[in-house]
């Protein structure tokens, strides 16, 4: 095992990693060095091609179908260079004020979470897109809510020359979207931060990281590793871990300095979503546009949100409950489809955690809490009223028996739509937006402070979502990178003295 020489070692590239890196960049004009390790490939420009079964294996974890301990769910994690922020759809939202305040952090405000999140909107061109860029599927969404009375707000996004490709999900192919493999890696790296691609960190050890260098698999997309394959013993005076909510407590949870720390896997929280489908009377611009451009958030009143989408075929097949004609007929119509995404905002609780198996590869364990499911229920039942009033024909419903319901049949959604059809396992959900793990608090109940210090591990920090004490209601994009720079601040702040 090869041994090799940092200051700062910095585990993910994502919006933690991302971020991390590019404002600790400046400290190595001043003789620190600074290294990030990524697990994933880094991949060129051309590589993004947009289609499902070419991207799915580049992009994700365990190729997008990373499920729960009971396989009840699917939980979407990005892994290569730039992490989750190449497949996301770059909506930029700022945490709001009461999620903040119950979370109940000492020394977190805000004030300064919203400040920070202010400035990479500015650098990451946060805006909102003009009507020319919006599709079918987000004016029916608008039209349908208008309807009904309701408020549905346009998302802010960090794109800047999108060309409506609708592929946010596969990595846009015309890099348009600003993540920190556009924007926050590029800018480090030019100021001397190494980055290791294909980097695997199998455990921490006291001021170190022991990590495995692969080599890239025959046909696999992406770039050649930085470093030779093979194991590394990288020593470091400071460890910064922004692997990702499973990620970074999988990490800890399997290293003997870090296992004891109380708390660690516990309060995993995520968002349960599910893709709605409703089929209109013409074909709809759904594959052209940027395919997320409103949302509307019911998460303080019913605990969930609603947002435009577009999911690719095999997505949107697997979405669908049901087999044969009924199935067949959904799909034949892609083309007339309506989208919604619902997204159920869960809170933390014992039973949902991240431990490590026997080999010490993260496993997630989640139960649907009846707050979760009468949450997804109403969530399912606004979405349809939203379908009806923009003019759909029949929806696809898949909390009812039988989960399509036509237009004559509006009246009775609530009648159609109950909790009782909702039972996990039958249902195909999935979650983006992982949280919880390393969540922040005061010593004895919190994994870090509220600057990502690990009590009782002087020399490791953690900077990524795992941080979140409880659930954000939003994408954690934003709010990512704020606490990032919060931890970021605290490390020069330690140099100095």
């Amino acid at each position: 095992m090869e041994t090799r020489e940092y200051d700062i070692v910095v585990v993910g590239s994502g919006a933690g990693g991302g971020t991390m890196a590019a404002a600790l960049a400046p400290m190595v004009s001043q003789g620190v060095r600074i290294l990030v390790l990524e697990q994933g490939p880094r991949l060129d420009p051309h590589e993004f091609t947009g289609s499902e079964g070419d991207m799915a294996g580049a992009l994700y974890e365990d190729q997008g179908g990373f499920l729960t301990a009971d396989g009840t769910m699917t939980l979407a994690m990005g892994r290569l260079f730039g992490g989750s922020t190449v497949v996301y759809t770059g909506t930029s939202l700022v945490a709001p004020d009461h999620v903040i305040r119950e979370w109940y952090v000492p020394g977190l405000e805000h004030a300064d979470i919203e400040q920070r999140c202010r400035k990479y909107m500015a650098q990451n061109h946060v805006h909102y897109l003009p009507r020319v860029l919006l599709n079918d599927n987000n004016k029916l969404f608008f039209t349908g809510c208008h309807r009904l009375g309701l408020k549905a707000e346009q998302f802010p996004l960090n794109v800047h020359g999108c060309k409506g490709s609708s592929l946010c999900n596969l990595g846009c192919p015309n890099s348009a979207k600003m993540g920190t493999h556009r924007v926050q890696l590029p800018d480090a790296e030019r100021q001397g931060v190494e980055v290791i691609t294909r980097t695997e960190v199998i455990r921490l050890e006291e001021k170190a990281a022991v990590v495995r260098v692969h080599a890239k698999p025959p046909g696999a997309k992406g770039r050649e590793p930085e470093w030779a394959p093979g194991e590394y013993r990288i020593n470091a005076r400071q460890v910064v871990s922004c692997a990702g909510s499973v990620g970074t407590s999988a990490l800890l949870l399997r290293s003997a300095v870090t296992a004891g720390v109380p708390g660690l896997g516990r309060g995993f929280t995520c968002h349960p979503a599910q893709i709605l489908v409703a089929e209109h009377d013409r074909d709809i611009t759904n594959d052209v546009g940027h395919p997320k451009s409103y949302y509307l958030d019911r998460a303080r009143q019913e605990g969930f949100v609603l947002e435009t989408c577009m999911y690719f075929p095999f997505v949107t097949a697997k979405n669908l409950t049901g087999f044969g004609p009924d199935h067949s007929a959904f799909m034949t119509a892609f083309p007339r489809l309506q989208m919604i995404l619902v997204l159920a905002c869960d809170k933390a609780v014992p039973e949902n955690r991240i431990t490590v198996d026997k080999s010490g590869k993260a496993v997630v364990h989640y139960t649907f809490t009846p707050a979760v499911r009468r949450s997804m229920v109403a969530a399912t039942r606004m979405s349809a009223r939203i379908f009806f009033a923009a003019g759909a024909k029949r929806v696809h419903a898949p909390p009812a028996d039988p989960c399509l319901i036509d237009r004559q049949d509006a009246y009775r959604l609530d009648d159609l739509i109950l909790e009782e059809h909702f039972i996990p396992g039958r249902l195909s959900i999935s979650a983006a937006h992982l949280m919880g793990g390393c969540g922040m608090g005061p010593p004895g109940k919190g994994v870090t402070d509220s600057r990502g210090r690990v009590y009782g591990v002087p020399w490791l920090r953690v900077a990524d979502a795992s941080l979140f004490p409880d659930s954000l209601e939003i994408n954690p994009y934003l709010t990512i990178m704020a606490l990032a720079d919060r931890v970021a601040e605290g490390i020069r702040e330690d140099y100095r003295r």
